[in-house]
């Protein structure tokens, strides 16, 4: 697994590589030594592929894999939204709000931290990617009545990564299989320069990823997300009940907009009743605080 991670890494920073490399061919070049026969092409990326398969299939991602798979993800998220930034406390205040809830989260640790950054469009959606970095479109941050309702939906997405959904959905994808395509790929153009076998490479990953994206996550994996997003906002001192606040929301104005939420989350309709009877078993747990949320939201 990590070494195909550290492939899809390596390809999101081809273009770099590649100005290096030309960089360097004007440099002076030390003699090289006498090179030792390579192996066939097919024998290389057939033992390539074997390797690939026996990690994917075998190993159990660790955080580091899910971190530098997510980064190629948020990279291409980061090709089709750019982030908000016209206003910085927004931003801040969303990731405190993010941060009080990784803090009362089952787990907690994450490779290099979670983050939570605004998308600039006013579509209604929210992604997370497996390295911890959760998006939130500009127009879902709108859509929110009251910082409850906000921190449902950075629970919910938060959910998402903690349950290993993106990591569950690529091997539901068959990744090995994808891998052979790519392999194979690559030994095609063996006789062509390495720029051109990183393209297939990299291009491979990008169609995995959007996939991903625009497909969205089962209806038992939205379903779980918002049990467990209903968990961790009663342990971080919110009311579980916002996640039928928002949806409710949502349900409003889903028929405003063709695109975003609707084609990667189940109905709203749908994840109200199963949030309702989660929401009810919760309830009374939670020590009522907003007086001091209240004026955080209104000055957000």
């Amino acid at each position: 697994m990590r070494k195909l991670l550290t492939l899809v890494c390596f390809c999101t920073i081809f273009p770099l590589l590649t100005s290096y490399a030309s960089g360097q061919s004007q440099g002076e070049k030390n003699p090289a030594p006498a090179p030792t026969p390579a192996p066939k092409n097919q024998d290389f990326f057939g033992n390539a592929l074997s390797e690939m398969d026996k990690a994917f299939n075998t190993a159990e991602p660790t955080l580091e894999d899910g971190y530098y798979l997510g980064r190629a993800v948020a990279a291409n998220i980061l090709t089709a939204y750019k982030p908000y930034t016209q206003n910085q406390e927004l931003t801040r205040y969303v990731n405190r709000i993010c941060q009080t809830l990784v803090i009362n989260s089952p787990k907690p640790a994450a490779f290099k931290g979670y983050y939570a950054i605004i998308l600039d469009t006013p579509e209604y959606n929210a992604f997370a990617s497996p390295g911890g970095h959760i998006f939130i479109t500009r127009g879902l941050v709108e859509a929110a009545v009251s910082e409850d309702t906000l921190a449902a939906v950075v629970a919910h997405e938060l959910a998402h990564i903690q349950l290993q959904h993106g990591l569950n959905m690529i091997s539901d994808m068959s990744l090995s299989g994808e891998a052979a395509t790519m392999a194979k790929r690559a030994a095609e153009l063996s006789g062509n320069p390495g720029a051109q076998r990183l393209m297939t490479f990299r291009s491979s990953v990008s169609g995995i990823i959007d996939t991903m994206m625009k497909n969205g996550y089962s209806r038992t994996q939205e379903y779980a997300a918002d049990r467990e997003a209903a968990a961790i906002l009663t342990a971080s001192g919110y009311d579980p009940e916002a996640l039928v606040e928002i949806l409710k929301v949502l349900q409003r104005v889903q028929g405003s907009q063709r695109g975003g939420f609707n084609t990667t989350h189940p109905t709203p309709a749908e994840r109200i009743t199963n949030v309702e009877g989660v929401a009810r078993q919760y309830k009374g747990r939670v020590q009522d605080t907003r007086s001091y949320r209240v004026p955080r939201f209104k000055n957000k």
